[in-house]
């Protein structure tokens, strides 16, 4: 303490800036104490440090790093006087650089002390450590991918980098955190490991274990767990019955695989699916009647009598009865009747009885029926008063052109070309459907609530489409009990009104429409009905393991609403259409908001209210309900793929060197492709190649994206990587709307305006493809947006009587198979055919499939072609009248 005090003197005497002070005579026995000690600091990259001292009461301050007086020019001295105490308060500061510390690094610690002076003595401050901080770039043990049972635990190792400070680890999954506290299935060790204790089908995924401190943030390569189930049988079925009606056969009884299904590689089930055992039935046998019995005497009555039996043999295992009668009777000869004479007076009397019965039980049956007509009378005048089920022959004929039939059978040209019959009874239609005197009756309903009806109760058909603007519509929709999480999105909404007739509601650009065949809505019914897609992300479904969104989330509503027969749901979905690679299963939303499993695809039953057919593109799903609805896909395999549309966009306009191209990775369906174009013309850009469709397998592999053989004498690449990269799970759940990545590239001149290069895309380890891209900066690629929604009679191509007439035409069963099974077959609707015989109309539902399928490319003069070569043309002629042609 001596030598500092006197090395302090020495700095004090010689500087004008030494850090002395003069204390009251009231302090000068106080020893200082610090308000403020040094603490430890780390040195990112280049940036200095400051430390910092302060003490009270100190007549000096100086610091000692490493052992060594700190310059006094290097200190920053603040003098303050504490208010509650008067005693001064001297704080200093210095700087610290990397130079400095990094010229002893190696041999020993950075330290600096504070030392502070009062006449009373000295004190020392604690020492403080100053570090130079890093993260080094390479993991000391990445994560390694495991292939694991379900329910099996996982350790996924991390050793993280070398760094100052040490660092701290978390783990993503998919580039999500994980976090214990939310999911206490994963567990993070104290050596930053992790721990999955059970792994489930949704644990599947790309784990990444991440490290950093206040200098970097260090990523290891991602370590893909795949959870994957060994298939398991079902129990075996009941043994089925014998094949044989007589004699010897077998049975059979079977399994599945499904118990569980084998998913993500799993062993699928070891032995047979199907087990086959001999029978014998027991041979039926028909019944023989016995020998008559002998005649009884001849009774009272004068008759005789005599039976025989079904004995010789007895009817067994299902044979025939005897046929014929087991009792005969006979009158007896005059000689015979022991009372031929005269008739009994009791027997006179009962016959009297009889007749009076008789004659009693006539007049109640005609005053049954006088009163039975009387009802049927006042029905009817009520009926008609009440009924606003119209038919007019106009729009039942509307969008209707008379064509030819193949010119090698003329005859049948004016099959299905004919007008229908004006002289019918059935009422005419006047353009506005209006309720009469009791609104409410004939807007009422059991099942479900309907929208109200419009202003003064009138709703008016024109061109499929109301007199009351869509936003209102929308917004009236809105408000409805049921429909609060509508939109308010005109553009991806349609609506309409309708009544037995039908129609047809189509959303524009979106690939989804709603047909309502006729006699669907009751007569005497009248429904305001709307179609809508709802947006994903507002939406969400509960999506997990291998399950993907497969099509848009579709509403059509009101839900409760009564139908007659089932109404067609078109919409576009992205799938490979192959149900051998897919679990493709039908979700709706209930009132509480919850989704729920109505229909396994491949699995319908006739007696469900749903059922669907898949073609390439499109999903028909016949529904007795309304509601929303979507298709949700679960890959069985990895040759599962999805149909994928990329498409290119740029600026309108560019007038600099930097060119921007846009490339969208979405679903193939039209409504996220309309969606799409939308927010382009929003932001003014403009489509620069026509759409390509890329298959995504599902092989947990992302998708990479690259530009390559640009003119490098006009154009070169901005980007610093060779290729972009958009992560799997984004493509593959389909939760959001569209996924893009921006290609940045420059021009050498303001006048290059053409572009050739090729765009490369394919999948991690997988198949590729190249798409060649040559187009001028300054032109457009324009795309047709235009369409209408269309609803009433006018949407469908058969005239309503005229679909009557087929119906009533193949409905009934023919020998020769010349009915509705026939036309099912010409139509290449053949796996549907338990579908149709469950219906009591098969032929309807046929022809409303043709109409939802060929609305727009349908060809009527096919469909009679297909009539005349089932041979129903003289059928169908004879039901023409020479008024309706």
């Amino acid at each position: 303490i001596g030598s500092d005090f006197k090395l302090t003197g020495c700095l004090a005497v010689s500087s004008e800036h030494a850090a002395t002070a003069t204390l009251p005579a009231a302090f000068s026995d106080l020893l200082p104490h610090f308000l403020v000690e040094p603490e430890d600091e780390f040195i990112v990259k280049n940036k200095p440090v400051m430390l910092t001292c302060r003490s009270t009461p100190a007549t000096q301050i100086y610091f000692k790093c490493n052992g060594e007086w700190v310059h006094q020019d290097d200190h920053l001295i603040e003098r303050t006087v504490d208010p509650a105490t008067a005693l001064p308060i001297m704080q200093v500061t210095i700087e610290i650089t990397r130079q400095q510390v990094e010229k002893i690094f190696g041999l020993d610690e950075y330290w600096c002390q504070c030392v502070a002076w009062s006449t009373t003595g000295t004190q020392k401050s604690q020492k403080a450590y100053i570090r130079i901080a890093y993260l080094r770039k390479n993991f000391e043990e990445e994560p390694q991918g495991k292939e694991v049972a379900l329910d099996e635990e996982v350790l996924l190792r991390c050793h993280p980098p070398e760094g100052v400070p040490q660092a701290e680890v978390e783990w993503q999954r998919n580039e999500d955190v994980v976090n214990p506290a939310s999911d206490p299935n994963f567990f993070i060790t104290t050596d930053h490991n992790l721990v999955i204790k059970k792994a489930r089908l949704a644990d599947t995924g790309n784990y990444t274990c991440v490290a950093k401190n206040i200098v970097a943030r260090r990523k290891s390569t991602s370590a893909t767990v795949l959870v994957y189930v060994n298939g398991g049988w079902s129990t075996w079925t009941t043994w089925s019955s014998c094949s044989a009606v007589c004699g010897r056969g077998w049975q059979k009884r079977s399994r599945s695989c499904t118990n569980p299904t084998p998913l993500n590689g799993g062993t699928s089930c070891e032995g047979q699916n199907v087990q086959k055992s001999a029978c014998v039935a027991t041979c039926p046998v028909d019944g023989g009647w016995s020998e008559w019995s002998k005649w009884s005497a001849c009774g009272a009555d004068c008759s005789m009598w005599r039976s025989r039996e079904c004995t010789q043999p007895s009817p067994g295992t299902g044979g025939k009865d005897c046929q014929g009668l087991d009792l005969q009777s006979l009158n007896c000869t005059s000689e015979q009747c022991p009372q031929s004479e005269s008739t009994p007076t009791h027997i006179q009397t009962r016959l009297s009885a009889d007749v009076a019965l008789y004659v009693g039980m006539v007049a109640v049956a005609l005053c049954l029926t006088l009163l039975l007509i009387v009802v049927v009378l006042v029905y009817r005048r009520k009926k008609e008063g009440l009924d606003a089920d119209v038919a007019d022959s106009s729009i039942l004929t509307t969008g209707f052109q008379p064509m030819g039939i193949k010119p090698s059978k003329p005859e049948n040209s004016h099959l299905l070309t004919i007008q229908p019959d004006l002289t019918t009874t059935t009422t005419s239609y006047q353009g506005t459907l209006r309720s009469r005197h009791d609104a409410t009756g004939k807007f009422s309903m059991t099942n479900g609530p309907l929208l109200d009806p419009l202003p003064n109760g009138s709703h008016t058909l024109h061109n499929g489409k109301l007199n009351s603007d869509p936003a209102e519509f929308v917004s009236r929709l809105s408000t409805q009990s049921y429909f609060k999480t509508l939109p308010r999105d005109v553009a991806n909404t349609s609506y309409g009104t309708f009544n037995f007739l039908g129609g047809r509601l189509t959303i524009p650009n979106a690939g989804i429409s709603l047909l309502i065949p006729p006699e669907a809505i009751p007569r005497g019914k009248i429904y305001e009905i709307y179609l809508t897609v709802q947006r994903k992300e507002d939406l969400r479904l509960p999506l997990a393991g291998c399950q993907t969104l497969l099509s848009p989330v579709v509403s059509c509503g009101p839900p409760g609403v009564v139908l007659s027969r089932p109404v067609i749901l078109s919409m576009d979905h992205c799938s490979d259409a192959c149900l051998d690679n897919w679990a493709v299963r039908l979700k709706k939303q209930n009132y509480e908001g919850a989704w729920e499993d109505v229909l396994l695809m491949g699995e319908e039953l006739v007696s469900e209210p749903y059922y669907c057919q898949l073609e390439a593109e499109t999903c028909r799903l016949f529904s007795e309900q309304l509601g929303t609805l979507a298709l949700v896909g679960e890959s069985l395999h990895m040759g599962a793929a999805k149909r994928l549309r990329l498409v290119l966009f740029s600026d309108a306009y560019c007038s600099t060197l930097e060119y921007n191209i846009r490339v969208y990775c979405m679903d193939d369906t039209q409504d996220v492709f309309k969606e799409v174009m939308q927010m382009e013309r929003q932001l003014g850009g403009r489509l620069i190649d026509e759409p390509h469709v890329l298959l995504f397998k599902d092989s947990y592999h992302n998708l990479r994206l690259s530009i390559h053989d640009m003119p490098q004498a006009h154009w070169r690449s901005k980007l610093l990587a060779g290729y972009q990269e958009i992560p799997f799970y984004h493509i593959w759940n389909g939760s959001q709307r569209y996924l893009h990545c921006t290609f940045t590239l420059e021009r050498l001149s303001l006048s290059t305006c053409e572009l050739t290069c090729q765009l490369c895309v394919w999948q991690v380890e997988g198949e590729g493809q190249s798409f060649g891209l040559d187009f001028n900066i300054a032109k457009f690629l324009l795309m047709d947006t235009n369409a209408t929604a269309l609803a009433g009679p006018s949407a469908f191509q058969i005239p309503y009587l005229i679909r009557q007439k087929i119906c009533s035409s193949l409905d009934a069963p023919c020998p020769n198979g010349a009915d509705w099974r026939m036309l099912a077959q010409r139509l290449k609707l053949e796996r549907h055919m338990s579908f149709f015989a469950s219906k009591a109309s098969p032929t309807s539902v046929i022809l409303d499939l043709w109409e939802a399928q060929h609305f727009h490319s349908g060809n009527i003069n096919q469909l009679a072609t297909v009539m005349a070569d089932i041979g129903k043309q003289e059928a169908m002629i004879f039901l023409v009248s020479d008024g309706e042609c």
